[in-house]
């Protein structure tokens, strides 16, 4: 008969991986929402799907810590479900992010895409390893995050040196670097998210 703690656990998991469902999406839909001049259409629901369901993962972290006193394993996974809730949660905040810029600058089809483009190849590519590594508990994929959000880190302070040096044309500058700078910081979620699949298998913690 299985404990209602692991009942629990599945909980958590199928939680999680309907983010991960959700926020990959959004990302995409907003990315290609600046390449082609779309509306982001339904990122900003998703969002505020992603906030409910990150409030479920929190409710039911804090009922299993109260109610069924977990051992130190399953403590562990609780704990890193709630920061990885919390990560796929910012992914989607982030797409929305960008869908606001679409917004406010309005037509950008006549703007180089490139360096966004580019960007958003490597912080999707890290999304869904940040996702395989979790639902797998791959900790030989999640190891490898931090290495792709160097280069993503590179190519945001790289586009802004060469905003800074060149002659560039003002919408175009400054909506790129916003939409880089949130491609950035989804980068970092995926490495935190990595850094939690890390904890759950080895109980290493991550690093502060």
């Amino acid at each position: 008969m299985p404990r209602l703690m692991d009942m629990g656990l599945d909980s958590l998991n199928s939680l999680l991986l309907e983010m991960a469902t959700i926020s990959e999406s959004s990302v995409a839909t907003a990315i290609e929402s600046y390449q082609e001049g779309g509306k982001g259409t339904g990122v900003r629901d998703s969002a505020k799907k992603l906030r409910a369901l990150h409030h479920q993962v929190s409710e039911l972290s804090m009922e299993m810590i109260a109610r069924y006193q977990p051992v130190a394993s399953d403590l562990r996974f609780i704990k890193a479900c709630f920061e990885i809730s919390y990560g796929f949660f910012r992914y989607g905040r982030y797409a929305r992010d960008i869908v606001e810029v679409l917004e406010m600058f309005g037509d950008l089809s006549s703007c180089d895409h490139k360096a966004v483009a580019d960007t958003a190849i490597k912080t999707q590519e890290m999304i869904r390893m940040s996702i395989d590594a979790f639902a797998r508990r791959d900790v030989e994929l999640a190891r490898k995050i931090p290495k792709a959000d160097d280069v993503v880190d590179a190519r945001y302070r790289d586009y802004l040196r060469r905003v800074m040096t060149r002659s560039t044309d003002l919408r175009c500058s400054l909506s790129a670097t916003l939409i880089l700078r949130y491609l950035e910081r989804i980068s970092d979620h995926a490495t935190y998210i990595g850094d939690s699949v890390v904890y759950i298998v080895t109980g290493v913690e991550p690093p502060v």
